[in-house]
């Protein structure tokens, strides 16, 4: 039913021009057998967790390592497209995929295991603004950017997202935030993890769904609020830590 619905809602913002931020671009999709070969060492890693999370949750079937390899290379070769050559000496910069895609392979999931149709969804889905924030990998290298954010090599979530996280968490919780401040590591670099990761470890599934879809529909400030409510939620736990 979720996938229906983002699928339907995605579908019906995408083909409104005021809806759209991004042009899509023209895209033929490769061959949906493709081999791990084409992955990097650190893909293949999270295709193979991916894939035994997938099972555990008995969302996906065997052979289902073909589909998401099949999404996972043709995102990187579509982002591609929308990508700008940077000379600079970070290693993040240096590749045009930037570590591995948890968004895609929550998509993955959501759909359950069908790699055409996800791909398919997030071709749609990059046309949104709340890409932006959701898929971190759609504003790597990005020709949307400036060029001198784009050399910074620091994603637009962790100056926008996490940067309005903090100034909340010291207004809504400021012991939490004074718990931050003496621990010398700020509540942003956690956020960014949060984020990156789609919550992955963090939350159960039907969490990562609810985050996922709530930020779909309602916009891609929630994603800010969702990261104070956890630490809301953490609030007891961090400042026990902090006495101890």
């Amino acid at each position: 039913v979720l996938a229906e619905l983002i699928e339907t809602f995605v579908l019906h913002l995408s083909e409104s021009g005021s809806d759209c931020y991004f042009s899509m671009g023209k895209y033929e999709a490769m061959d949906a057998d493709v081999k791990n070969e084409s992955l990097s060492s650190v893909q293949q890693l999270g295709v193979e967790m991916t894939v035994r999370y997938g099972k555990y949750l008995n969302l996906l079937k065997e052979n289902a390592e073909n589909g998401l390899c099949f999404v996972l290379i043709n995102c990187e070769k579509f982002l591609k497209q929308q990508q700008r050559t940077v000379s600079s000496s970070l290693r993040c910069l240096q590749e045009c995929c930037a570590g591995y895609d948890w968004f895609a392979s929550s998509a993955f999931l959501i759909m359950s295991g069908d790699g055409e149709k996800t791909l398919t969804f997030l071709q749609r889905f990059s046309r949104l603004l709340v890409s932006a924030f959701l898929w971190l990998p759609r504003l790597h290298r990005s020709m949307h950017l400036p060029t001198t954010t784009v050399e910074s090599g620091i994603h637009p979530v962790y100056f926008y997202s996490a940067h309005h996280v903090e100034m909340l968490l010291k207004a809504e919780l400021p012991l939490v935030f004074s718990a931050f401040h003496m621990s010398g590591f700020t509540p942003s670099q956690i956020c960014l993890q949060w984020i990156t990761q789609c919550f992955w470890n963090y939350m159960n599934w039907s969490d990562i769904c609810h985050y996922i879809a709530v930020c779909v529909f309602m916009g891609p400030d929630y994603q800010i609020y969702m990261c104070i409510s956890v630490f809301r939620h953490l609030q007891q736990d961090i400042l026990k830590h902090t006495e101890a």
